[in-house]
């Protein structure tokens, strides 16, 4: 399998649902609401998601975590979300998920920003 397509399925339908929060609330909400409407939408697409729980942070081949960080969602044990309401992603905030996704021992993130007009997201693999 193509490492880009990697869990294409689980990351179609949490854009999807991204999609359809944006389309309904539109952009000037903290990134809280968009958190919570987000849950609903994963809810109704039946994934599973755990959301703001304690991930635990790993450095190198180390086998006990250095730490913890609150990730937004990790969805189906597998993907990484991180939500934004930004006018503008930044590269930091790209690094930040690539970071997590290190640290989290992840392969696929998605970083979504509703903070613009339009919805916008990238899709990130390690």
């Amino acid at each position: 399998m193509n490492d880009k397509l990697k869990y294409k399925e689980v990351t179609e339908k949490i854009i999807g649902a991204a999609f359809d929060v944006h389309s309904f609330l539109g952009n000037g909400f903290q990134e809280v609401i968009y958190q919570r409407a987000l849950a609903w939408e994963f809810s109704q697409r039946n994934l599973e998601f755990a959301r703001e729980i304690e991930q635990q942070i790993y450095y190198r081949s180390l086998p006990k975590p250095i730490g913890t960080r609150r990730a937004d969602f990790v969805v189906e044990g597998k993907v990484l979300v991180e939500l934004k309401a930004l006018i503008k992603l930044e590269d930091v905030h790209i690094a930040q998920v690539l970071n997590y996704l290190k640290a989290y021992r992840l392969e696929v993130g998605l970083l979504i920003n509703f903070g613009s007009k339009s919805l916008t997201f990238k899709r990130l693999v390690l």
